[in-house]
């Protein structure tokens, strides 16, 4: 293969020029995304460089690459090649960085039960199936949960004399305090030391080089909750909530606790949404539907999406196989998957926003 003559380069630069990023509303050309231009006779090999693996609307730009150059002299074939790069969120003053973690992602309610956990996890597989580096930390101090749903044995390094380190599954490196207490041990800790386990969890673990870090945060608005966002830079929050009023409103105290703490608040997700009957495909709104929705419309931000009642997640949950993972083609999975890549998507928008 053979580099592009000036002109052939030139032309074919020119012409993807016009092809504009769908979420970043600039050229892919003037943003760096065009790394590669290679030719022979009448094919071209072009590498594209994504902003995240996890790019939501890559086929919308693969489609507008095509017909930018269909049609030009020397272009009957068109080969693409993805490439990805993460950039990191920059620290705010007081904020220590989490060395090698580009961004952190917190998954956050102030109602228990609403899913959170299942969440956390089944983005963080989500997002490693698109070839992302991630890292899941279960900051529930108290109820540490993330050990079952990935199927690792609790207390499975209690008697390791380097404490805790990440044990990957799935392609996500995950680390629990759960992975130091037997099972049926209780943690009975006053806030103070809550506080100081989660920034142990943050800096004092091994994480290697990851594209995004997902906290599973406890509920409520917990010392947890607010020494993770004073701490560590997270670049943004994902607020779970099922349909009910009850869990609507608490969603909305979530909501206004991170944007105090001038945490940016990626939008909210339904839980629970609704269930179709697998017999009959008559769909019930058991906990009501679209609370979640219409709460995001009134605070002005993004509802991310919601999630049906599937028996495959509370399956998964309690088999240890995450159900992006075990059931990749369920509702619930395909759901999980759309809002992992907007939340990733999300990062790089605030990233050239300047945030």
């Amino acid at each position: 293969m053979t580099p592009v003559s000036t002109a052939n380069r030139d032309e074919i630069l020119a012409a993807l020029d016009g092809v504009q990023d769908p979420e970043l509303h600039a050229s892919i050309v003037r943003l760096g995304m065009i790394k590669d231009i290679a030719v022979e006779e009448n094919r071209v090999a072009i590498t594209v460089e994504l902003t995240t693996p996890a790019c939501p609307l890559k086929e919308t730009i693969e489609a507008d690459i095509r017909a930018a150059l269909a049609g030009m002299a020397g272009t009957d074939e068109v080969v693409l090649t993805w490439g990805a790069n993460v950039r990191s969120s920059n620290p705010k003053e007081g904020q220590k960085a989490v060395e090698g973690v580009r961004n952190i992602i917190a998954v956050a309610s102030n109602k228990g039960g609403v899913g959170k956990s299942t969440l956390a996890s089944n983005i963080a597989v989500a997002l490693a199936k698109t070839g992302a580096s991630v890292g899941l930390v279960d900051a529930d101090i108290t109820g540490p949960n993330l050990p079952t749903m990935f199927g690792l044995p609790q207390g499975l390094q209690a008697g390791s004399s380097e404490g805790l380190r990440p044990v990957e599954r799935y392609g996500v490196k995950v680390v629990s305090i759960g992975f130091l207490l037997p099972k049926g041990t209780p943690v009975v800790w006053r806030g103070p030391m809550i506080g100081s386990a989660v920034r142990q969890l943050l800096h004092d673990v091994p994480w290697g080089d990851l594209d995004y870090l997902i906290i599973d945060l406890p509920p409520g608005t917990s010392d947890a909750a607010m020494s993770m966002a004073q701490e560590a830079p997270i670049a943004g929050v994902v607020i779970v909530s099922s349909p009910q009023d009850v869990s609507v409103e608490d969603a909305m105290k979530a909501v206004a606790m991170f944007e105090k703490l001038d945490v940016p608040v990626f939008g909210m997700v339904e839980n629970f949404s609704y269930f179709v009957a697998p017999d009959t495909g008559t769909r019930y709104d058991i906990f009501g539907h679209g609370g979640a929705a219409k709460a995001a419309d009134e605070l002005g931000i993004d509802f991310l999406g919601e999630i049906p009642i599937e028996p495959a997640v509370r399956e998964g949950a309690d088999r240890g196989i995450p159900v992006v993972y075990g059931a990749p083609d369920s509702e619930s999975a395909k759901a999980i998957d759309r809002i992992a890549k907007n939340v990733a998507a999300r990062i790089s928008v605030l990233q050239r926003m300047g945030r």
